[in-house]
């Protein structure tokens, strides 16, 4: 009998949690009931806190800056939609709408974002009992809010802050320029953005309790910025990891 060959672990494709996620098909057809025994897979309620601001204001580098700390995991929906295989079935949804500037529908952003939060804790990037969980640029709409509700503790919404629109084009478009970012590139494709966030981003604020509530000046240095931010989170941390320790509540 010939011997069967070896299995090449090296061999095999890399794939990100996204990537793992969006390969089912099954996850553009799915609703609530699904989402939901995904949560109590996953484990119900877990704390988060929320980064909400308009296009360009620096939910993603404050994000990026928060998760080089021990105990955040940052979670960017839109660097999971974006890392996703562009000839697949979601990429190629993604791409649909944002390059007319328009959100990617709740029910697959939400399948999407849980199945990709669930992928990263089985691969251990993300260890729900010991790090706080960051979202940026979830919920984008109250729909979305009313569903993550259901699934996750919202501790502290972090409102980052900017009344110079022109100022976050600009940022818009050199960071299209540098992470070639072909939603960002396009000014008609930009301004749409701006207008989906004031009629559908905007109102989450108001859906959710004003004393979880922080505003932030997002135009003065990154390390200003992330010490508005750090003065609302901290106590969030500290008590998410008095409460994780042993014989914590």
């Amino acid at each position: 009998m010939p011997a069967r060959p070896l299995l090449r672990i090296g061999a095999m494709p890399r794939r990100s949690p996204a990537e793992l996620a969006a390969r089912n098909p099954r996850s553009l057809r799915g609703r609530e009931g699904e989402l939901a025994r995904l949560a109590q897979a996953f484990g119900a309620h877990e704390r988060v806190v929320v980064v909400l601001g308009p296009p360009g204001v620096g939910k993603g580098t404050q994000g990026q800056i928060l998760a080089k700390i021990p105990g955040f995991y940052h979670s960017s929906t839109g660097d999971i939609f974006r890392n996703l295989d562009s000839s697949s079935e979601v990429g190629k949804l993604f791409f649909e709408y944002s390059s007319r500037g328009e959100l990617v529908p709740d029910d697959v952003t939400l399948r999407i974002w849980h199945q990709t939060i669930y992928a990263t804790s089985i691969l251990g990037l993300f260890k729900p009992h010991a790090d706080l969980l960051v979202l940026d640029g979830l919920p984008r709409s109250v729909n979305q809010a009313k569903l993550l509700y259901k699934y996750v503790n919202v501790r502290k919404i972090v409102h980052l802050v900017c009344k110079d629109r022109e100022a976050l084009f600009e940022r818009m478009r050199k960071r299209a320029l540098k992470q070639n970012r072909p939603d960002d590139a396009k000014v008609d494709v930009i301004r749409r953005r701006f207008e989906v966030y004031e009629e559908q981003t905007y109102p989450v604020l108001a859906y959710y309790d004003r004393s979880l509530q922080t505003e932030a000046d997002a135009m003065g240095s990154p390390a200003a910025v992330l010490n508005q931010i750090l003065t609302a989170l901290v106590p969030i941390q500290n008590e998410h990891f008095r409460d994780s320790k042993p014989g914590g509540p």
